[in-house]
């Protein structure tokens, strides 16, 4: 009989430390000062900023020599990837389309990096974290770099400039319609910091937040057997459901108890909790 169990118990180990090493990427001793987004409201002098689609993508740094996600997890993107990136650091995302995170996220995550997946993601790069540099000169030195390297994964965001804040919003209504996110803006006379800050901002058609997982309510009618809602705990322990959003597969395999999750809502009710809050996605723990 031990002859029999210690093989399979053995087999079961490997399997296990396998699949730790495809899907936890090993932590470095420093997460990257990045410059971070807060929410647009109406600016005076929208010519002084730069526009370009908000990407739904995976946040990654280039060091010059690796990418390196916003926690500090090393990307093990393949060599041929990589191959030609100049050794300036460059502020991008990874990023496969539309509609198409969680792919991209179970892509970018893997220890041993599928290679046909990698086909299909690009380096967006928005920014580049030199600090003496506005972000008008440091948008004109990215032109020019990324033009020169010519490599097909390496690509620039588009930054363009507009009249008025209606132009702002019929842009905003065509990218959510296209299945986008929605729009950031730069300040084009500010420098990089590490840091978050106006001098980049975010719009969408909907506010976007994080709560913590408490418990998993259980669904009826259709929905028996399975998860119907989520009971969340946003920063200040205040606690709300969500029980829109899901797929039935994660109905049947819902977000584990303690983990983050991110939910978009639409202003708040009278007592400031979400008002119409649904799931968008588990927050990816890159």
């Amino acid at each position: 009989m031990s002859s029999v169990i210690f093989p399979v118990c053995s087999r079961l180990i490997y399997s296990v430390y396998l699949l730790l090493l495809l899907f936890m990427p090993p932590v470095l001793a420093d997460a990257p000062g990045l410059l971070l987004a807060k929410v647009y409201s109406d600016q005076e002098d929208l010519a002084q900023w730069w526009v370009s689609e908000k990407l739904d993508g995976v946040r990654a740094y280039w060091d010059g020599h690796q990418l390196i996600s916003r926690q500090g997890n090393r990307f093990a993107a393949p060599a041929w990837f990589t191959a030609g990136f100049p050794d300036t650091p460059l502020d991008g995302e990874l990023w496969m389309g539309r509609g198409t995170f969680d792919e991209l996220s179970g892509t970018v995550r893997q220890q041993m990096p599928d290679d046909a997946q990698w086909r299909k993601v690009r380096y967006m790069v928005f920014d580049m974290p030199v600090p003496d540099l506005t972000f008008d000169e440091r948008l004109a030195r990215l032109t020019q770099l990324i033009t020169e390297q010519g490599i097909d994964q390496l690509q620039l965001v588009k930054q363009y400039k507009v009249n008025n804040e209606q132009a702002l919003m019929d842009d905003l209504e065509q990218v959510v319609a296209r299945g986008g996110e929605g729009l950031m803006l730069h300040r084009g006379t500010s420098l990089y910091r590490a840091a978050r800050s106006d001098d980049l901002l975010k719009l969408k058609t909907y506010e976007d937040a994080e709560a913590v997982v408490i418990a998993h309510m259980p669904g009826k009618g259709k929905y028996l057997g399975m998860m119907g809602a989520l009971l969340v705990e946003m920063p200040d322990q205040r606690r709300f459901k969500i029980g829109t959003g899901f797929s039935d597969a994660q109905r049947a395999d819902p977000p584990p108890i303690g983990s983050t999750i991110t939910y978009k809502y639409f202003g708040k009710t009278s007592t400031q909790l979400p008002r119409f809050a649904s799931f968008l996605r588990v927050r990816d723990e890159l």
